[in-house]
Parts: structure tokens; sequence; C-alpha cells
């Protein structure tokens, strides 16, 4: 494993676990500054407030996993690099009625895959192994900025990424 390797896993971990322990506000610290041109910062924060600390739904990451990571590319004075890993989350589901489960559950199916939502009956929870794509991006190797790269915000990219990183999403 190579230095930019390291320095960009550091950050996808440092991201994930802002994230697992509820600190929003580091989470969004966490996100490419241009990112903010097309997604205000509160609409950032707003969203994963949401998803993360939402009463309805508890959810918990429970595990992250590596998938690849490419090499980082030099482009306009900035290096790109796509970053692919797996994270295990547990989203309880308990307090909801039958209609509320099963809406949840087909939404999650229909962002993730069948593959990777399972309903436990006995705890009334789903897990969801998603698969996560980032951009991390840099202007010295070192630190780390990360932009989302899911189907959703693909339009909104363009705005902010380089095509030649956009065409490999």
């Amino acid at each position: 494993m190579n230095n930019d390797d390291q320095a960009i896993r550091k950050s996808l971990v440092y991201f994930v676990n802002t994230i697992k322990y509820k600190k929003i506000d580091q989470s969004v610290e966490c996100i490419y500054p241009k990112f903010f041109t097309v997604e205000p910062k509160e609409k950032i924060t707003q969203l994963l407030n949401m998803t993360y600390n939402n009463p309805f739904i508890k959810v918990e990451v429970k595990d992250m996993k590596f998938g690849s990571i490419e090499k980082p590319e030099l482009i306009s004075g900035e290096y790109f690099s796509v970053a692919n890993y797996y994270l295990t989350m547990k989203g309880d589901v308990s307090a909801m009625n039958e209609q509320m489960k099963k809406s949840i559950g087909e939404m999650m199916t229909s962002k993730y895959g069948k593959a990777n939502v399972k309903y436990n009956t006995k705890e009334g929870s789903y897990v969801i192994t998603a698969p996560m794509k980032m951009v991390a991006a840099s202007k010295d190797k070192k630190t780390w900025k990360l932009v989302f790269a899911d189907k959703e915000y693909k339009t909104r990219l363009v705005k902010v990424l380089p095509k030649k990183v956009l065409d490999k999403l």
C-alpha cells in the first residue's frame, strides 16, 4: 500500500467514523469545499442528520471494508482519486408500523439492490451492505476532501469535478 492510498483510506475512515459517532458537523468538514457550490453546506448537514441521526430509524454503522482505490491523477492543479468501499449499516425500524417498514425496505432495496438489504424480523431491523463510491480530492496529497459519487449527484457534479473524473463514475 502506498502513501497516497493510505492517506485516502485514512480520510475515508475518519469520515465514516464521524458518521458512526453522529458527529455530523465534523462529517461535513470532510467534504470537498467546491461541492458546496452546488449543494449548500446546511443542506448536506440536514441530509446527514436525517439519515444518521433520525429518531425514527436508528441507523448504526457496523463495518467498513475497502474496495478499489485509484491511483491519484493530477488534473488542473488538484489530485483526484475514485475510492470504492462497502458500508454495513443496521437500521432499526421496530418502532414503525408494517406499512412504514415495508416502504423503508423498498426504498433501501431500490438504492442498494435486493442482494444488499436483509430484514431481520426478530429485531425489526434492516442490515444494509451499501456499495459506496467517493471521489477524493487534494492539492497536496496529504489532506483529502471527499465528494459523494452517488448517481443522484451526478448532474450536479458536472459543475464540481473534471470531466475525466466524471467519466469514471
